[in-house]
């Protein structure tokens, strides 16, 4: 990879931005070693997502999807955060607002330092309530018996993971402050994510329309590649901490 395999447009436009929103994929979590929603694994092999994360298979055997996000917890837990998750966490201290949207739900941009993050799947490392919406406390959840349904412990009702199953609408609240933060950013960056799926795919496209400079950067140009001003082919790993250290160098001419 050259060394600046951005252009000095994008590193000007993030110096002299006062509002940055950056969207998240899949693609930086698979860095780190986070397999992809739809990546099978030993014991889940036999099963689609589609079987699994969705209220009704929940309700006909908790047991079994309990299990299986207890399962994509552990795995969660054992990666770390990549140089890419921490360059994103450096960029929030350089930028006056800095807006972080993800669509993983694996936790890691906070255990890397990011903060006020917008989850707009939620978050596997969260467990609510179905019946009085009270969160758990995660040692609840964390090492559940084999074939125990994991209950509430206030009013005993099941315990569901915190994230947005198939049939379910975005989070409101989340999806809000996405859509605020593309429309008055004055750069977005879109990272690792495919952009196939509506409607965090259309915030690159929301900011674009409001003025922003937008940029890409994938190991693949993305479904909406063409409308980007510009798209960088890369790790993201690899090309945010380059990217961090072009933006300090500026900062201190």
């Amino acid at each position: 990879m050259p060394a600046r395999p951005f252009s000095d447009t994008l590193v000007q436009r993030l110096v002299e931005a006062r509002r940055v929103a950056v969207l998240t994929g899949a693609g930086i979590s698979a860095e780190s070693g986070i397999p992809t929603f739809r990546d099978t694994d030993g014991l889940w092999q036999r099963f689609r997502p589609e079987e699994l994360a969705n209220v009704d298979a929940f309700l006909q055997n908790p047991v079994l999807v309990q299990g299986w996000y207890h399962h994509r917890q552990k795995v969660a837990l054992e990666k770390a955060p990549n140089p890419g998750h921490y360059a994103l966490a450096k960029l929030e201290s350089l930028v006056p607002h800095f807006t972080l949207i993800t669509q993983n739900v694996d936790n890691l941009h906070q255990r890397a330092g990011s903060t006020g993050v917008v989850e707009l799947h939620g978050n596997i490392m969260r467990s609510y309530c179905i019946d009085c919406g009270r969160f758990a406390a995660e040692d609840a959840v964390a090492d559940p018996a084999p074939d125990a349904i994991v209950r509430c412990a206030a009013c005993n009702g099941l315990l569901r993971p915190d994230v947005v199953w198939f049939g379910e609408m975005l989070p409101a609240e989340a999806l809000e402050a996405a859509t605020g933060a593309a429309a008055e950013a004055d750069v977005f960056l879109s990272i690792g994510t495919s952009a196939v799926v509506y409607p965090a795919a259309g915030l690159p496209q929301v900011a674009q329309q409001a003025g922003a400079y937008v940029a890409e950067i994938n190991i693949a140009p993305s479904a909406i590649a063409p409308l980007m001003h510009e798209v960088v082919q890369g790790k993201s790993g690899e090309v945010l901490p380059i990217l961090i250290d072009a933006l300090l160098k500026r900062k201190e001419k």
